[in-house]
Order: C-alpha cells, then sequence, then structure tokens
C-alpha cells in the first residue's frame, strides 16, 4: 500500500534508504507502495502442498473457512468485493463507509493502529467502527497497520505485539464473528530474511485462539505483503495447519510485482488448488516508476476463482495515483476508482451483499432448477463459448457459475449474469468437460448441470490479422451503457503498440474508457493504448472498459482492425 497522509511523518526516507541499499547489494528493484510498500524483482517460491486440505473441524459461528473457501455462518460463500479505508490516520472521515456501500461494496478493511507507532484506536473507538460497519451492511477487516515492514523499517512492530492489542480487545470483539474478520498485522514482514515471517505468524495465530478469539483470522504475506520469494506460499499448509479453528484466510498484497498474467494466475492458483483459502488484501493497479501492476488479471482472475479483493485506496494517498476517490468525495472518483467500481469484473459488477444482514430470518431458502446443459458455441484454439438454457427460481436467478470438471473435482472456470459465458486461457487441442450451477440473490446454488465436452482447436492464427475481438454490453441503463472490448493477440510475437479501430452504427458515444483513449469522429471509434496495455504479448489478451451514452438501438460494431489489419471476432 502507499503512504497515507497525516500529520505524523512517514518514514519515507529512511526506507528509501533501505530500498537503495538492497538494491546495490543484490540488484533487486523494489517498490514502497502505502506506508512502503513491496519489491518488484519476483522469485517464484513454491507453491502450497500438493495435498488437499481435509474437511477440518471449524467452529461454524459466524464467518468461517470450509473447503478453502471463505462461508458465512449459514454456509453460503462470501466473496469479498470492497476497499481499503485508512481509518487510523483520518478518524473523522466516518461517511466514508456509507460511501463505499453506496458505490456497492460488500466489504471493507479499516487501518487501525496498536500504539506502537501511530496513535491507538482504543475499544470505544473500534466498537463504534464495527457499529458503522454494521449499519452499513459491510462485512468489516480490522487490521493493525503498525507492523509494516517488520524487519527491514525499524519503526515496525511485532506481530506478538499486535497480538496483544487484539486479546486487549476481545470484549469489543466478541459477539461480532458474523461480522468482523481480524487480520492480525498489515504486511508484517519486509524484504531482510523474510523466511522469518512464518515462526512469529504461527506464534500470533496461537496466542490469538488461547486467548478464546475464534474469529476468522487473516494473515499478510512477507516481501512487504507481496510474496515475490514465496515464503508464504511455502509455508502456507504449515501455518494453516497451526490453526486449531481452521479459520484462518492468507491475503496478497499484488502491486508492481504482479505485473504480468501468469505471475497473478501462477499465485491465486496455488492456493486454490490446495484449497487453501486465500485473498487480494491490497492491489493497486494505476502505473508508477516501479512497474505497471496488472489490475484487469487480478480483478478477473479474482471473479473466476470466486476470490475476494480489496482495493487500496478509498482516499488520503501521500500520492494521490492510489485514491478511488478524490478529497474523500464519492462523486469525484478518479480512474482507478471507477475502474474498481465501475468497471468490468468491478464492484459494481460483481459485489454481492452478505447474507447475514438479510432482514430477520432467511425467506428464500429455494435454490434454483439446474441449468440446462450447455453447448458450445463458438471455440477456438484458446478459448470455449458456452451457452445453456436458463434456470429457474421461486425469486430470480442473479448469475451461473461456469465449472471445469475432471478427475473427480471442479474448478470454476468462468461466472456470468447471462447464459453464455466464454471460458479463457486454454490449451490448443485439449478436451474440456463443463458444466454451469445457477446461484440466485439469497446465495442458494443449484444442483449442477449435466456436462458437455469441448475439444479446443488446434490453432493456426485468424482469417486476416493475428488478432481477435470479443465484443459485450455488460449493463444498460436509458440512455447508457457499459461495454467490454476485449483484445487478444493469435500471433506469435508481442503486439507493441497499436491502435485498434471500429465504428458504432447508432450514434453510440464514448464518454469513459479505461484501458486505452478513445477519439470518436461520428461513429468512428480510433483506441490508443493505455500505457499499461501498451503491449499484448503472443497470445495474450488486453481487456478495455468504457462506458457511452445511446439511442433507442445499440447495435454491436461489425467489424474490428487492429493497426489496419481485420481481427477475427471472438
Amino acid at each position: 500500500m502507499r503512504t497515507a497522509r497525516r500529520d505524523t511523518p512517514a518514514p519515507k526516507t529512511l526506507f528509501s534508504r533501505l530500498l537503495t541499499g538492497l538494491a546495490a547489494l543484490f540488484g533487486l528493484v523494489v517498490v514502497g507502495a502505502l506506508v512502503p510498500g513491496a519489491a518488484v524483482a519476483q522469485s517464484p517460491g513454491a507453491g502450497p502442498g500438493a495435498g488437499t486440505a481435509g474437511e477440518r473441524s471449524t467452529a461454524e459461528t459466524g464467518l468461517h473457512i470450509g473447503a478453502g473457501r471463505l462461508l458465512e455462518g449459514n454456509g453460503n460463500d462470501f466473496v469479498m468485493r470492497g476497499v481499503n479505508h485508512a481509518h487510523t490516520w483520518y478518524p473523522g472521515e466516518t461517511q466514508s463507509l456509507a460511501d463505499v456501500k453506496a458505490l456497492g461494496a460488500n466489504s471493507v478493511r479499516v487501518v487501525l493502529s496498536d500504539g506502537h507507532r501511530w496513535s491507538e484506536n482504543g475499544p470505544e473507538d473500534v466498537a463504534a467502527v464495527i457499529e458503522q460497519c454494521k449499519a452499513n451492511r459491510l462485512i468489516c477487516v480490522l487490521e493493525v497497520h503498525d507492523t509494516t515492514g517488520y524487519g527491514e523499517d525499524s519503526a515496525a512492530g511485532t506481530l506478538d505485539h499486535a497480538a496483544d492489542y487484539w486479546i486487549g480487545l476481545k470484549d469489543v470483539l466478541a459477539g461480532q464473528e458474523d461480522y468482523v474478520v481480524v487480520n492480525i498485522g498489515n504486511e508484517p514482514w519486509g524484504n531482510t530474511d523474510p523466511a522469518g515471517w512464518t515462526e512469529p505468524t504461527v506464534a500470533a495465530i496461537g496466542k490469538l485462539r488461547a486467548a478464546g478469539l475464534r474469529h476468522t483470522v487473516m494473515v499478510d504475506a512477507p516481501n512487504w505483503g507481496q510474496d515475490w520469494q514465496g515464503v508464504m506460499r511455502a509455508n502456507a499448509r504449515t501455518v494453516y495447519d497451526a490453526d486449531p479453528t481452521g479459520n484462518l484466510i492468507f491475503s496478497i498484497h499484488m502491486y508492481s510485482v504482479f505485473d504480468t498474467a501468469q505471475e497473478i494466475t501462477d499465485y491465486l492458483n496455488a492456493f486454490v488448488d490446495a484449497r487453501l483459502p486465500l485473498l487480494i488484501g491490497e492491489f493497486g493497479g494505476p502505473a508508477d516508476q516501479y512497474g505497471d501492476p496488472d489490475e484487469d488479471t487480478m480483478m478477473a482472475a479474482a471473479e473466476q476463482l470466486g476470490l475476494g479483493y480489496l482495493a487500496w485506496s478509498w482516499s488520503g494517498n501521500t500520492d494521490p495515483v492510489l485514491d478511488l476517490a478524490t478529497d474523500f468525495d464519492p462523486s469525484r472518483l478518479s480512474d482507478w476508482g471507477e475502474r474498481i467500481f465501475h468497471g468490468v469484473n468491478g464492484i459494481a459488477q460483481t459485489s454481492k451483499e452478505a447474507t447475514v444482514y438479510a432482514d430477520g430470518a432467511p425467506d428464500d431458502t429455494q435454490a434454483p432448477t439446474a441449468p440446462g446443459t450447455p453447448a458450445a458455441t463458438a471455440v477456438t484454439d484458446t478459448s470455449v463459448t458456452l451457452g445453456w438454457p436458463a434456470a429457474t427460481d421461486d425469486t430470480a436467478v442473479t448469475g451461473y457459475d461456469v465449472v471445469r470438471v475432471g478427475d473427480g473435482t471442479e474448478t470454476r472456470a468462468a461466472a456470468s449474469t447471462t447464459t453464455t459465458a466464454t471460458v479463457t486461457g486454454l490449451t490448443a487441442g485439449t478436451a474440456y468437460t463443463f458444466a454451469v450451477y445457477a446461484r440466485d440473490a439469497a446465495g442458494n446454488r443449484s444442483a449442477r448441470s449435466a456436462a458437455v465436452e469441448v475439444t479446443t482447436d488446434e490453432g493456426g492464427g485468424t482469417p486476416d490479422g493475428a488478432c481477435s475481438v470479443g465484443y459485450r454490453v455488460v449493463g444498460e441503463w436509458p440512455g447508457g451503457f457499459q461495454g467490454e472490448i476485449a483484445v487478444r493477440n493469435t500471433g506469435s510475437t508481442a503486439i507493441t503498440p497499436w491502435t485498434l479501430a471500429f465504428a458504432f452504427a447508432d450514434g453510440q458515444t464514448i464518454t469513459h474508457m479505461w484501458g486505452g483513449t478513445a477519439t470518436q469522429n461520428a461513429g468512428a471509434v480510433s483506441v490508443a493504448p493505455a500505457s499499461y496495455t501498451a503491449t499484448i504479448p503472443a497470445g495474450a489478451t488486453v481487456t478495455l472498459g468504457f462506458t457511452a451514452q445511446k439511442g433507442a438501438t445499440n447495435t454491436a460494431p461489425a467489424a474490428f482492425s487492429l493497426d489496419g489489419a481485420a481481427c477475427a471476432a471472438s
């Protein structure tokens, strides 16, 4: 995370000296993100144990872990979609929780201090934060920020001190298990000997459990939260098994270390495959001097895998590039804020409120019917588009989950609010089996549909240019709509830079775009890439999102070209 503006000076000069020294000693390029941040050089650590977690005996009081997933007390999946809020430095910004809720968030990670580095947030203040979360129907992740960069930043506190702080709040936290997750300490180890992270993490968990706290506990990674040396990834099984309740979730922070789709998907899938609970506890998107995080893949992969994410941060950063809102004003969202709240796979599109906030006992306990058997409507060498007959429900079906089936297991492959979905990232000439679940607003999930087997094409390029383009309307409202354009490089070499061209036939006018800059002349549109989409590696896809005005008719563009060469439809 980035350093938040506050009266107490941040140790930025010290941290800069540490980074310079590390770079000189090891040849690494490292980056600070709020109260400095994280390394950019990455070494792929070993993944978690190959075996899957057993069905552990968890204390199913409130939020808890089951089969590697964060669940509510009633057993429903809960997928966090929210932001971070710097409460300890801006205690007067009490309207912020209502503002992020109004924009669609279902959760918020609240920055607190245990008194080691900043002024302590005492029991009365923490109790008020919890009540504000509940009043705004948000799940509340509470974190101690004083631990940031321990071992490298001399001002940082220990996880043991943070654990004592939580134990001191036991009376405040008691009975809040449905609403509160305890994040022991933010980014509790720097880049100096990150292997030292494991033992104090296990000890802090044990200390909390011995004191009787049974809340779901969240632990952050070393390397300023980004785990670029793979310590958390390699030791996650050991840490998880040390919690007698099993109610433990890991948090990875994704900034400039995670600048390629492969790095992101490899890391997330390592935990999912091992059935170890994980979420993206912080992430950034805007490029800076240290690199360009791939937030599109972070958000897309989180949605595909059903993992939570919490964007950094609502407002108040020393460097405002990561402010989602300017001066805490929800009517003044930055481009980063627009991307997070209104973009593809963003909060407005994917957030579901926790069912604990249903008024009284849930009235809807009836699951939807199973969807009809899916069928492939389009197949390429790396993607499959599926369509299926709709499910029915006593209230309404709100979405579908496509799963890949094999060897007695299933993996979430895509999610959709319609009866079609495209699964990407497949291997050419390979057989896959897919099925579909339906879900309703109450979180009830249907039985699984019948399965379909699809074999991807062998490959061999596209009719004209080495590209394919997918276009879809994400949402519509009177006079406007949100669209998405996925541009895929089907060639064998990277494309950089590039210009995408297409035309609207019905007078649609683009008003805002992320991932690129649109220039429009009547119906003709030309798009130049943003800095973080300027290169499309071979076989990769960049996604553009936009909002636009429209009339009564909203016909999709008939054709797309990249650098003057026609692209295939996908």
